[in-house]
Parts: C-alpha cells; structure tokens; sequence
C-alpha cells in the first residue's frame, strides 16, 4: 500500500499557483498591447477614407476650379458601416479644404479626430488609441 501512494503522481497546489500565477502575468502584458493593436487597426479606416476624400477632391478640383464644399459635392459616400464621421470644410473661395474624421473608438471621454488638407497634411489631432 505504502509503495501505491509513493508512486501516485499529480500537481501540487503551489505548482498549480505558479501555473495561473504566470499565465496571469502573460495576460498582463498581452492585453494593453492587443487593444493597441485592434485601436490602430480601426484608425485604417480614417486614414483610407480621407485619402478617397483627398482623391475626389483633386479630381473635383481639375474639374471646377474650386474644391467642393462637403462630401455631396464630391460624391463621397462610405461603403458599409462606419465607425467616423466626415465632414469636409472649403476654406475661402475653395482655394483648398480640410476634411475630418471623428469617432469614439474606446468609448472614454476622448474622441479620435483626423483631419487631412489640400496641402496633403495627414494629422491626428486627437489620438484615441493611447
């Protein structure tokens, strides 16, 4: 009997600590940089949008000799469900534009804002993602 209950194997309590207790500290490190990565992933939206709203506003500009004044003038609509809101500003006499994009990503008090202009300026003026 003496020799069955030497030869029984398993895991202790305390190595079974030590197993959650590093799986706990693995997830500590994983998770802020997953949600890093998933904020940043959603922001490609903005940026692809406002580069297609870039795009239709040089070709309304060839066009007209002016930039259009909101998205209706330039024919841009977003495909699917959109996480921003655009909204384009011509600047005096449409001698150029300011487009922007606003969200909420992770629901705070903390919008993400891009904005892109004639000039080409790519800006994030408020970066929801940190």
């Amino acid at each position: 009997m003496k020799k069955l209950l030497k030869k029984s194997s398993g895991f202790t309590l305390i190595e079974l600590m030590i197993v959650v207790a590093i799986i706990g500290i693995l997830a500590a490190i994983a998770i802020p940089n997953f949600l890093s990565y998933q904020c940043k992933a959603k922001q490609s939206e903005a940026k692809t949008n406002l580069g297609n709203i870039r795009t239709l506003q040089e070709t309304y500009f060839t066009e007209y000799d002016t930039y259009g004044a909101d998205t209706g003038d330039i024919k841009f609509s977003v495909q699917g469900d959109s996480r921003y809101t655009y909204l384009i500003a011509s600047t005096s006499f449409g001698s150029g534009y300011r487009a922007t994009a606003v969200t909420n990503l992770d629901r705070d008090a903390t919008n993400d804002a891009w904005r892109i202009n004639s000039s080409n300026d790519l800006v994030n003026g408020t970066n929801d993602c940190i």
